[in-house]
């Protein structure tokens, strides 16, 4: 499970969403996340659907591995679809147990609610594969500039967030190498009850949490060891360039999000 995690994740390409600027990438998951709660119905989730897998084609990365990518949510997908059914009681009823009845208005809900962090996880993830960690933190700096007024360390925020992103896929590899070590040593991580499970990831953390630090401290000391005294006065290699493609992207946010909205009162 821990190798299909693609959040942190980098792939090096040169597709459209490669190309674009990390600004209007940025921008562009902020509108997303709220058109995606403007869908209600079957035809705006089937368009937020086209919408996804469109972005994904646009982003060269494989569906495979998108779908591979997904693994490690299907259990909150699922629980969130059967908490729907159990807790909505609205519609008619679709099957009657009698201590237990399920109504087609919580079928209707698990699904979409489902379909909604599905579509949000896959296209949130776009943003980390096709960006590096660099553009990333020059992106959300240049679009935090405006807080710099009221003396919000900016460059520090965002080199923090790109600093979080990128030890994501490590702090995961890591945690595979200390489970296959404990594994060796007759520890049992997927076998027994649920309580037994949970415990047998108890003793992960302090190995976890010894390794993070450590790698926190060498980071820190090689930024200092480079002269790194905070964005005071930094200048940059590379400069963002907003093009044509930044603006069109953002435009087909707006109207899709307008799009939505009609559908959504005359669904």
């Amino acid at each position: 499970m821990l190798d299909n995690v693609i959040i942190g994740q980098y792939i090096p390409g040169t597709s459209v969403l490669h190309k674009m600027d990390p600004r209007a990438k940025l921008l562009g998951i902020f509108v997303f996340i709220f058109v995606v709660f403007l869908a209600n119905n079957w035809l705006t989730y089937g368009i937020l659907g086209v919408f996804a897998v469109a972005a994904i084609l646009l982003s060269q990365v494989s569906l495979r591995y998108m779908y591979k990518g997904l693994k490690p949510i299907f259990f909150i997908v699922i629980f969130t679809f059967i908490l729907h059914i159990l807790m909505t009681k609205q519609g008619e009823v679709v099957y009657d147990l009698g201590w237990l009845k399920i109504y087609n208005g919580g079928v209707k809900q698990g699904v979409f609610i489902s379909l909604r962090l599905v579509y949000l996880v896959l296209v949130t993830s776009l943003l980390t594969l096709t960006t590096t960690p660099i553009d990333i933190t020059d992106g959300l700096e240049y679009l935090l500039a405006p807080f710099k007024r009221v003396k919000l360390p900016v460059h520090e925020f965002a080199l923090m967030m790109s600093i979080s992103l990128r030890f994501i896929p490590t702090l995961l590899q890591e945690t595979e190498k200390i489970m296959k070590a404990q594994m060796a040593r007759g520890a049992e991580f997927t076998a027994g009850p649920v309580k037994e499970r949970i415990k047998a990831f108890v003793p992960l953390l302090v190995p976890l949490f010894i390794s993070s630090f450590k790698r926190a401290e060498d980071l820190a000391l090689a930024m200092e060891a480079r002269g790194y005294r905070g964005g005071e006065g930094r200048t940059r290699l590379r400069v963002l360039h907003w093009g044509f493609r930044d603006t069109g992207a953002l435009l087909l946010l707006l109207i899709l999000a307008a799009v939505l909205i009609v559908l959504r009162t005359h669904g």
